[in-house]
């Protein structure tokens, strides 16, 4: 059957909001289900609107699997990430999007993205976000015209944990947008980790969710 793979779409913006906050991706966002997936066996291909270097914040070398992560090939594969536009997303076996700030501004409302969202889905693999990358799936419709996160279980970044956080620099809050596209919205505690399975859409919820996101997105890849 060959190698799975799942394509990690990353964002490129390095400021957000009226006071120019710094914003990347979010370092374990990556580390984490990255880990999780190699020791599975799949493979990671990185792709980026703009294609590059993402910008990167959070990085913790104490942390093992952060230090391996920003030491591997995979790392340096990520630094030339592919533009989203050359990737067919029918050559991977899921899709990917880590949070960060950054998804707030060039992943959120992407036509780019959204296609490879709404690709993904109609073709059957399996959709995939932690914190704030289930931006991603925001606008997104299946062909009745209903979004596609009504009436599915999910997760991501917060209200209670955006209003401690970004309050003052993300455009709108994530939780109030995806239960007004008609997700069935989940958390717990703020800055604890959980992830949801719903089918083929699985959701982290933040920073703290990469590895059992990670652990969840394998198990489904493999369970194809």
């Amino acid at each position: 059957m060959g190698i799975p793979y799942v394509l990690f779409v990353v964002t490129n913006t390095a400021f957000i909001g009226p006071h120019k906050r710094p914003t990347w991706f979010f370092f374990p966002e990556i580390a984490h289900p990255f880990e999780a997936l190699d020791d599975a066996g799949i493979a990671v291909e990185f792709a980026s609107p703009l294609g590059g270097k993402p910008p990167e914040d959070g990085f913790d070398g104490t942390d093992a699997g952060q230090a391996a992560f920003a030491a591997s090939k995979a790392y340096r594969r990520l630094a030339r990430s592919r533009k989203l536009s050359e990737v067919d997303v029918l050559d991977y076996d899921a899709v990917f999007f880590p949070g960060g700030l950054g998804p707030m501004v060039d992943i959120t409302g992407n036509p780019q993205v959204q296609d490879v969202v709404l690709k993904a889905w109609n073709a059957g693999l399996i959709v995939s976000a932690v914190c704030h990358g289930p931006s991603a799936f925001l606008g997104v419709t299946v062909d009745d015209g209903v979004p596609l996160v009504r009436g599915r279980k999910l997760t991501s970044f917060s209200k209670a944990e955006e209003d401690g956080y970004a309050r003052d620099d993300v455009p709108f809050d994530l939780e109030t947008a995806l239960r007004e596209d008609g997700a069935l919205f989940e958390a717990t505690d703020p800055w604890q980790p959980k992830f949801v399975v719903d089918g083929r859409l699985i959701t982290g919820q933040n920073p703290q969710s990469g590895a059992v996101i990670g652990e969840a997105l394998a198990q489904a890849v493999l369970g194809r």
